[in-house]
């Protein structure tokens, strides 16, 4: 018996992608200007960046670039719609008269030319905190980069100020935060360099434990293995309580803290922090230059993943990618305590010369005095 195929089995052949609500949003709005032109000061603060189609950009800039028709003349023939395609079609080969008067037949009201205008900005709104989540990502990642911490921080202030701009065109609700499930964080994998400076950090932290006391921009959570990380707060604790710190007393607060196991004897461990190089502000800034960068990555990840979820409105993706960037924010401070030096002594200003004595009152009751005892 011959089989049938299925209409819904995979035939291998691409499949072409619904289109997403904004196109349907961008055909309403062509189509009522096309229809009446008038309806263009609805929309001033549109543009043809806005619209996701290059097709449809080509069209509103020829409406926007065209002087509008005369409302009789243009309700009899269609010479303005052909001026605008004349004038669309360079920079839209594909465009033609059919799709342009299929725009008209699509549009179901004019008079709602402003809800399709801002459904058409939400979405650009969203296209653009995407792709700037997107050089975030990439730029935090690229081992490549000279200054990769500072070079990150000012993607993100962009950021900022994209957030900035947008909320002066969407009106915000306060409180508003995105339902959307943050991404799972995948646990860091170092490699055997970042461990090694790490150890080093340990190492030299545990020789000059005075240093340490001005490290206080470092903190546990930034290490990658959580082995060195409780470490850290080993000698760190010994530090903050004054006591002796060396190999072994950093081996006591160990086995108190319950970290001496059979993968790590105390030999092993005092042998970890016996082989300083360095100091430990310098291992320590890298140490904390990586999880920064790491940070900033998960921030672009999370607002990345706000943008994707079309239930999101323009004020969610506002309010919870700026709760997103705090998270950052937190770290830039510590970075930037740990990086700025620190303020010159206030120089004493010189002594001033002693100045010469007033002239005083005359002593002339003194001497008439003298006088009279002659």
């Amino acid at each position: 018996m011959p089989q049938t195929s299925d209409p819904d089995e995979d035939d291998g052949l691409d499949r072409v992608p619904a289109p997403k609500p904004v196109h349907y949003a961008e055909q309403a709005l062509l189509g009522a200007l096309l229809l009446e032109p008038p309806r263009l000061s609805d929309t001033e603060q549109l543009s043809a960046e806005h619209f996701e189609s290059h097709t449809h950009a080509a069209l509103f800039t020829a409406i926007r670039t065209l002087p509008p028709p005369d409302p009789d003349d243009h309700a009899k023939d269609t010479a303005w719609l052909n001026q605008v395609l004349h004038h669309a079609r360079p920079h839209a080969p594909g465009l033609n008269v059919s799709y342009v008067h299929a725009l008209i037949q699509f549009c179901p009201s004019p008079k709602h030319a402003p809800a399709y205008a801002r459904m058409i900005r939400a979405d650009h709104a969203r296209r653009i905190l995407r792709r700037h989540a997107e050089r975030l990502d990439s730029t935090a990642s690229d081992p490549g980069l000279a200054q990769p911490a500072a070079t990150t921080l000012g993607l993100a202030d962009g950021i900022g100020r994209v957030l900035d701009a947008l909320a002066g065109q969407f009106a915000l609700h306060p409180g508003s935060l995105p339902r959307t499930a943050h991404p799972v964080e995948v646990p860091r994998q170092a490699r055997e360099e970042e461990l090694d400076e790490e150890r080093l950090l340990l190492a030299t932290a545990t020789a000059y434990p005075a240093e340490v006391q001005q490290m206080q921009w470092l903190a546990a959570e930034d290490f990658i293995l959580p082995l060195h990380a409780a470490l850290w707060q080993c000698v760190t604790a010994l530090v903050h309580r004054g006591d002796m710190v060396d190999p072994v007393t950093v081996l006591g607060e160990a086995q108190h803290r319950g970290l001496i196991t059979d993968s790590l004897t105390p030999r092993e461990l005092m042998a970890l922090v016996s082989t300083p190089a360095g100091s430990p502000e310098h291992w320590g800034e890298k140490v904390l230059q990586r999880a920064l960068l790491a940070r900033a990555r998960a921030v672009a990840q999370r607002i990345a993943a706000y943008t994707d979820d079309p239930a999101n409105t323009p004020h969610q993706l506002i309010t919870g990618s700026r709760r997103a960037l705090a998270d950052l924010n937190s770290l830039r401070t510590r970075w930037n305590r740990a990086t700025t030096p620190p303020p010159a002594p206030a120089t004493p200003a010189p002594a001033r010369a002693a100045s010469p004595p007033r002239a005083g009152p005359s002593h002339r009751p003194a001497i008439a005095t003298a006088r009279a005892h002659r």
